[in-house]
Formats: structure tokens, C-alpha cells, sequence
């Protein structure tokens, strides 16, 4: 799994630290592009004006996220889009979780 190295991008050393399981981590490896896909997938078949496929994007899309949402209900913490609505509420929320007090520890379930 890729290291917290200094070098590396602020957002990609922010995101690293919110997905410290191995598990999470492959799950948001699989599903974030399934959820990418999904967009050009629709714009494709609204260009060939295919309405009757309308479930392919959406299964990418919902498949993408649920994969997303395990990894973080695996993880302990709470997804981006719901740490927002959160600050805009000003509610507390967990960025990364308890368990992992340092992004230099390492996980309960990769420490064999």
C-alpha cells in the first residue's frame, strides 16, 4: 500500500490517511472508478439515445458507492460528502478514526 511520503500531493496525503485499512483502501481502488465510469457511460447513451439502459450507469454508480460506503463503515469514519453536510450543519464528525491515532501507526488489521 502507498507510504505517507512527504513529497506526495497534499490531497493524495489527506485521502491516505482517511483509508488506512487495506480493506478500505481496495474497496474505494474498485469502486471509485466504477463510480467515474458511470458518468461518461450516461453521457454515451444519452448521446446514442439509449433510454432503455438506463441501469447500466446507475448499477455502476450505486455499486461504486456501496463499495465506498463499506470501506468507510469498515474503516470507522465518516464519507467526504457526509463530513460536509456535517461542517455545514456544524455538527462533530469523524475524519479518521480513533484507531488510527497517527498516520504513522499502523492498523489494527494490517499489524501481523
Amino acid at each position: 500500500m502507498l507510504g505517507m511520503d512527504a513529497s506526495r500531493p497534499a490531497w493524495l496525503r489527506n485521502w491516505l490517511e482517511r483509508h488506512q485499512s487495506r480493506v478500505s483502501f481496495w474497496l474505494h481502488v474498485v469502486g471509485i472508478p466504477l463510480t467515474v465510469l458511470a458518468v461518461p457511460l450516461a453521457a454515451w447513451q444519452l448521446h446514442l439515445w439509449r433510454w432503455d439502459l438506463w441501469w447500466r450507469p446507475a448499477g455502476l454508480l450505486g455499486l461504486g458507492y456501496l463499495l465506498q460506503w463499506a470501506g468507510h463503515a469498515y474503516e470507522g469514519n465518516d464519507m467526504g460528502e457526509i463530513i460536509l453536510l456535517k461542517r455545514l450543519m456544524g455538527r462533530s464528525y469523524i475524519g479518521v478514526s480513533p484507531r488510527y491515532t497517527s498516520h504513522r501507526q499502523k492498523p489494527m488489521d494490517d499489524a501481523r
